[in-house]
């Protein structure tokens, strides 16, 4: 494993008062926070996580492996060694963070986004995303682009895409996409991939995005298949295990295998084809690999690495997708896991050090993806639109260790229904920007 000591954070600026903690978590205990009122669409339009509107389709919960992020695995070792001497040079890596927020057209500096916060409250119109009415300008908006139907929201052929990206970028926003189209037909249903009506679809539709952003000609984000590579690498510790429909349904993958390494690393080509300005990144899920119980982040990154993961852009990490307070009171059916949620300083810092490991066994930057928005309390649970978390406070009060560990910033966002939002959080989050703005951390 390389030694980490290439990392120079300048102290330009402090950590957030003790006294700005408190008042951002006082403001959300006291402010008046409407209910929210989400309706549900015949498909995931806001971008939702397919398990977290039809749970028919969902072919099992997410593994308990993930409900740490990045801490801890309750599955035993299955999985052949990773090869711990295959990470990058030290000297490689330095420049990865400020190199991402260059090609972004981005400030050099840990970059904040918001996103999967347009719902039918607002019309589903693109314009009206919170992140355009928060105050602070961001510097990322994500959406989701859900199940094998999302090219005819809003109009024919990905239209959806266009109207996105074009909002974000009338704002000086980088759009920013995630597509999860794998739980079409079932979370963890992996023989899809071997179906070639399924497959058709998937490629026909990877094609429409990358084509819609070529044509907008200007910085994006694509998040490729958040959990999937998890499910693979479970599936079989070789990506060779995995059978996938590659070759014959993409032209310009034809010399590639059809199994997961051919669908990764064909991913990949064809953003470069055809929307060269788009970043490209694959979610490191820390269920993947394990070893004594323990999630394994260098046999992780191994394997995302042979993948595509090398010729990508950057890696997507993740803390939690959903409020702390939601699985602490239990009473949302997509709230059902077994675990402790609710960080303390020790837990951060040990997912830090995974994610680090992720960093530098890839040599990409890291992106956190989807933090909740909930707001500290000392009373565990909550209610609907008001759950407690402090993922906000923490990294708002620590950015420097998340750079430290190889982040280029952090995006926030809801991962199911009756999360917090921004709306709802008493302006905890805007407070907390606002505040980083006025000392940002410079890389």
């Amino acid at each position: 494993m390389t030694q980490n000591t290439f990392f120079s954070i300048p102290a330009v600026r402090p950590l957030l008062s003790a006294a700005l903690i408190a008042s951002l978590a006082a403001a959300a205990c006291t402010a008046e926070l409407p209910e929210l009122q989400l309706e549900r669409p015949a498909e995931p339009r806001a971008g939702e996580r397919r398990d977290t509107f039809d749970a028919k389709l969902d072919g099992g919960a997410r593994p308990a492996t993930e409900r740490g992020a990045g801490i801890s695995s309750d599955d035993s070792d299955a999985d052949a060694d990773a090869d711990a001497d295959a990470s990058p040079s030290a000297e490689a890596l330095p420049d990865a963070r400020r190199d991402v927020a260059a090609k972004l057209g981005a400030p050099s500096r840990f970059l904040i986004g918001l996103g999967n916060d347009v719902t039918a409250q607002e019309g589903w119109d693109p314009n009206r995303a919170h992140a355009y009415e928060l105050g602070p300008k961001l510097d990322l908006h994500y959406m989701y682009l859900s199940g094998l139907d999302w090219p005819s929201w809003s109009g024919p052929d990905g239209v959806y895409v266009s109207d996105h990206a074009r909002a974000a970028k009338a704002r000086g926003v980088v759009p920013m996409f995630t597509l999860y189209q794998a739980a079409a037909w079932g979370e963890n249903n992996l023989g899809a991939f071997d179906d070639a009506t399924f497959m058709t679809r998937y490629w026909r539709n990877v094609r429409i995005m990358y084509t819609r952003l070529g044509a907008f000609g200007a910085p994006s984000v694509v998040h490729l298949e958040p959990d999937l590579w998890g499910y693979f690498q479970k599936r079989h510790a070789s990506p060779s295990g995995v059978r996938v429909k590659v070759a014959a349904l993409v032209p310009e993958c034809a010399d590639l295998p059809d199994d997961v390494a051919g669908f990764g690393k064909c991913l990949v080509r064809l953003g470069r084809s055809l929307a060269p300005k788009a970043l490209i990144g694959l979610s490191a899920s820390s269920f993947g690999a394990s070893t004594n119980g323990k999630s394994d982040p260098q046999k992780i990154a191994a394997y995302l690495s042979t993948v595509g993961a090398d010729a990508s852009d950057l890696m997507i990490v993740e803390t939690l997708d959903r409020d702390a307070g939601c699985f602490e009171a239990a009473t949302d059916p997509l709230c059902r896991r077994a675990g402790s949620f609710y960080w303390n300083d020790s837990d951060f810092r040990a997912h830090l050090a995974w994610a680090k490991t992720i960093h530098e066994q890839t040599g990409k930057a890291l992106l956190w993806w989807q933090m909740p928005l909930g707001t500290p309390s000392s009373k565990a649970g909550g209610a609907a639109g008001r759950y407690r978390d402090n993922r906000v406070a923490w990294l708002f009060a620590h950015p420097e260790e998340f750079a430290a560990a190889g982040g280029v910033g952090a995006v926030f966002g809801t991962g199911a229904p009756n999360q917090t939002t921004v709306k709802s959080d008493g302006n905890q989050f805007k407070n907390a920007v606002t505040q980083y703005y006025q000392q940002p951390l410079a890389f």
